[in-house]
């Protein structure tokens, strides 16, 4: 009883330092625990957050050079050549795959055209849903710290507060000086897991609506693409 005495006021002792180092170090196992999670959840989610917000740039950059490109009348087999050679993503990448099984076809023995249309449609549509889980990725872990991290900091809290109402039972000292400190922890891991929380919502619906933004641009370039391969299977069959 004595040892739990001495517990309970060393729980309960006022708490000078308040900082965030302070706020940790003084707190229980078990928040301590919560609280450590919750900013490494929440320095993994800038981290993703700052990664897509370059890629989506990147990705808007790339796509407009290449619709610049290729809208400049430049022909199809010089820009597959000069593409070709190196990893390509988005329409470029895009472009490329259709592009090369358009010349197999073309160079194959039979020389055929018979489902040329529907398998380039096929190849681009594989290509696009490449892409896309490309953008993706990564996401669910915004969505899974954004919908988890204001119930883990919740539990950090309950842990705290029956930690302190158990000492204020053991000591019989209700005092706010007493219970101030001790609550006033267990307060702060709720506070932490909407701090990880709210950025990764944010961000989550944010890159949720620039990867609709980017298919949609990718399949609106197969549909006219996939036109001019038409047009130009038809002039062959005719001739």
């Amino acid at each position: 009883m004595e040892a739990t005495a001495d517990l309970a006021q060393t729980a309960l002792a006022p708490v000078s330092d308040v900082s965030l180092l302070g706020l940790i170090m003084n707190a229980g196992l078990v928040v301590q625990i919560v609280m450590l999670g919750l900013m490494a959840a929440s320095v993994w989610c800038w981290a993703i957050i700052i990664d897509k917000t370059i890629l989506f740039s990147r990705s808007r950059a790339a796509m407009n050079r290449f619709e610049q490109v290729f809208w400049s009348g430049q022909s199809l087999e010089e820009l597959y050549r000069s593409l070709s050679q190196r990893q390509n993503y988005g329409m470029a990448g895009l472009f490329v795959s259709a592009m090369r099984e358009w010349k197999r076809s073309l160079e194959s023995p039979g020389r055929s055209f018979l489902g040329l249309q529907a398998r380039i449609e096929k190849v681009m549509d594989v290509s696009i849903q490449r892409e896309v889980e490309r953008l993706e990725s990564k996401l669910l872990v915004l969505a899974t710290v954004g919908s988890s991290g204001p119930f883990v900091g919740l539990f950090g809290t309950v842990i705290g507060i029956m930690t302190a109402f158990q000492s204020i039972a053991a000591t019989k000292n209700t005092s706010l000086a007493a219970v101030a400190p001790g609550i006033s922890e267990a307060l702060f891991a709720t506070a932490m897991g909407l701090v990880a929380a709210i950025p990764a919502v944010i961000a989550y619906n944010k890159f949720n609506a620039e990867v609709a933004k980017q298919q949609a641009r990718l399949e609106g370039f197969a549909d006219e693409f996939s036109a001019i391969l038409s047009r130009q299977i038809d002039e062959r069959l005719a001739a």
